[in-house]
């Protein structure tokens, strides 16, 4: 991806800054939605508030986003072969990411529909805007849509041809010729504008959030979806889902890692509570990015060339895993229910403790994104992660070396029936791995994975996964004993101070999208005797705590640092209490003293350059004042590169170490 891809996300972050900053952020709009549907029910019902949950429709489909790009080699075969892979997976179509300005795009759509055609399988067209060749033209979009929107194989929407993109909101206005010469359906992904914006342009007709990562050394939530489906009312949402992200291209400006660990299972939990409309996987073939689920393939690879990694940290670490449980969580999210005719185990981790090797420059978070940076260490656990599907119970046994490290289940599904799941510390130990379920002393599935070691390729730490599978005997089909639609949450996380009353009332049903994050469903609790005691915000709370006091006073948990049991109103934040901290102050050595000082201000503050000295709710930077800036000729292009581009940009440009003259 180009420097537009950075730029986008850079607008992405201060405008949800700037909407949070209004006297009612968005996440206390939900709140305060949910906390009058409270104060207006009877007592006895509050507990089944379920918050955004509904029964599943027969419209939800799962995508997967797949990079036309990397495979303008392949022919109809190749194309089939993977098409057969996600059918297999039960992935309703692939999202077509294409770039303007690319000549092999042709033939390689010609073989690309040619083969779904073939094979029974659907596409769509997620339009590129931040290639090298820059924004699509309106007359080149509706030239493709014309082409292809009538083609059998093309993924339709209520009779409509599908289309979404990867930015392009600068070129919202197009959409409303396009739409009208093709009457597609258009659901992009407008990262840089906030939700309300985008719904605001009058021209889309559902939205994709490009946000299925957690922040730092966090795990994920559900806010910025909360967000989404706040402005969208009855407009579909696409949500997505990734297992993993690391990217050590510099040629791109990439060079970060964000937490992925357990993510495959907790975004597919956050998933099932959610029901969004449409899921997207991110990604089945963005091998740079280390999110791929496809299957290896050597003739993918050259964006590890063009983007200057230091060595191929795809190869030999396959995820074909990821997708094993695939037919089972799709089927689960589209209509509620699923079997279990064949259990199996899939496990993942990084093959080198954190600290093995150099970390290569990589950090955890990203300040391009002005996101507080870590040690990538910091944010990726040395741990070994496992999921099974099962029919009923097993143990787990994790050994590296040959000593057992004590593996148990965290997560267990309700009833006993589907995905179980864990992690297990690997810290101090090389070797071997071997993973293995087992019920009544009988081996159930077993993976016999690399070994961990101390030693890395090229000396550099690769911060991508390893993923292995194995299936075990087929069983007599068994499926979960309620339907989605009959759950309710049974655990739930929340920010901060929202941390005690999520936990609290998210066990016993209660979890509002707006300030909670469910992490698990089920049957729903036996409610403690309720109390008759009124909660309320206490003074300087906001509207987002209104429902979560009302509901857990009545049975009996008045947290004081939160809740009070006298109205004395509401006081909004000016920035969302669920914005994780921004750098606020930092320092440099020598000629970065200045950069730093400036751009860490403003939440730009790149670990490998600057030290961040305090942090706090990110401020807004000045106007932007130039297109780019640059490193002067014969300075560190790694060090410097973030610092001059944001600074040149906003009107701070030293000139001992950046220029606004793009060098020849």
């Amino acid at each position: 991806m180009s420097r537009l891809f950075f730029l986008s996300f850079f607008i992405t972050f201060l405008t949800f800054h700037i909407s949070y900053a209004s006297p009612l952020s968005v996440h206390a709009k939900i709140a305060a939605r949910h906390a009058e549907e409270i104060a207006s029910a009877p007592r006895s019902l509050v507990s089944s508030a379920r918050a955004t949950t509904v029964c599943p429709t027969n419209s939800k489909a799962a995508f997967a986003h797949f990079l036309v790009g990397n495979v303008p080699t392949w022919n109809i075969s190749d194309w089939e072969n993977d098409f057969r892979f996600a059918q297999e997976a039960h992935i309703d179509a692939f999202s077509l990411n294409i770039v303007a300005g690319d000549s092999r795009t042709a033939t390689s759509l010609s073989y690309a529909f040619t083969a779904a055609n073939s094979v029974g399988f659907k596409l769509f067209f997620s339009f590129d805007y931040t290639g090298t060749a820059g924004a699509w033209l309106e007359a080149d979009i509706i030239s493709l849509i014309t082409a292809y929107g009538p083609n059998g194989a093309y993924y339709q929407y209520n009779g409509k041809p599908l289309i979404s993109t990867f930015e392009g909101a600068a070129y919202a206005s197009d959409w409303t010729a396009i739409k009208a010469a093709t009457g597609c359906f258009l659901i992009p992904d407008w990262s840089s504008l906030t939700p309300e914006a985008a719904v605001a342009t009058g021209v889309i007709d559902g939205l994709l959030s490009w946000s299925p990562w957690p922040w730092g050394d966090l795990d994920m939530d559900t806010h910025i979806d909360a967000a989404f489906m706040q402005y969208l009312g009855t407009l579909p949402y696409m949500m997505t889902v990734s297992p993993w992200f690391y990217a050590n291209l510099p040629g791109y400006d990439k060079n970060w890692i964000w937490r992925g660990d357990d993510l495959w299972y907790d975004r597919w939990e956050e998933v099932m509570f959610v029901q969004p409309e449409f899921v997207q996987i991110l990604s089945w073939n963005d091998f740079g990015e280390s999110h791929y689920i496809g299957p290896l393939d050597d003739n993918q690879y050259g964006e590890f060339d063009v983007g200057g990694a230091p060595y191929n940290y795809a190869l030999n670490m396959p995820h074909d895993g990821w997708r094993l449980f695939l037919p089972y969580v799709i089927d689960l999210y589209k209509t509620g229910t699923a079997s279990v005719t064949e259990e199996g185990l899939v496990a993942w981790y990084r093959l080198s403790p954190g600290t093995a090797c150099p970390t290569g420059g990589t950090s955890g978070n990203t300040a391009v994104q002005y996101q507080l940076e870590f040690e990538p260490y910091e944010v990726a656990e040395d741990k070994i992660f496992f999921s099974a599907l099962l029919g009923s119970s097993t143990t787990v046994t994790v050994t590296v070396g040959g000593v057992d490290l004590g593996a148990a289940w965290s997560s267990t599904p309700a009833g006993g029936v589907g995905i179980y799941h864990g992690n297990v510390s690997f810290t101090g130990k090389t070797g071997a791995v071997e993973i293995m379920i087992s019920r009544s002393g009988n081996i159930v599935a077993s993976i016999s994975g690399p070994s961990i070691t101390d030693t890395c390729t090229g000396n550099i730490e690769n911060w991508n996964a390893w993923v292995g599978q194995s299936t075990g005997s087929t069983i007599a089909a068994v499926s979960p004993s309620l339907a989605v639609c009959d759950q309710v949450c049974t655990a739930g996380k929340g920010t901060g101070n929202f941390e005690g009353l999520c936990s609290f009332t998210c066990a016993l049903g209660y979890c509002p999208i707006g300030a909670c994050t469910c992490t698990a469903m089920g049957s729903q609790a036996p409610l403690p005797t309720a109390t008759g005691v009124q909660g309320y915000p206490i003074a300087g709370e906001g509207s987002a705590y209104i429902g979560l006091c009302s509901f857990a006073c009545n049975y009996g948990f008045c947290p004081p640092a939160a809740c009070g049991t006298v109205d004395v109103g509401t006081t909004e934040p000016t920035s969302s209490p669920f914005d994780p901290p921004a750098c606020t102050a930092g320092s440099g050595v020598g000629n970065l003293g200045g950069l730093c000082s400036f751009s860490c201000g403003f939440g730009v503050c790149p670990i490998n350059a600057c030290t961040c000295t305090a942090t706090g709710v990110l401020a807004t930077a000045p106007a932007v004042t130039a297109d780019a800036g640059y490193v002067v000729s014969g300075l560190n292009e790694t060090l410097y590169s973030v610092l001059c581009n944001f600074a040149c940009t906003h009107g701070y440009c030293p000139e001992a170490a950046c220029t606004t003259t793009k060098p020849s």
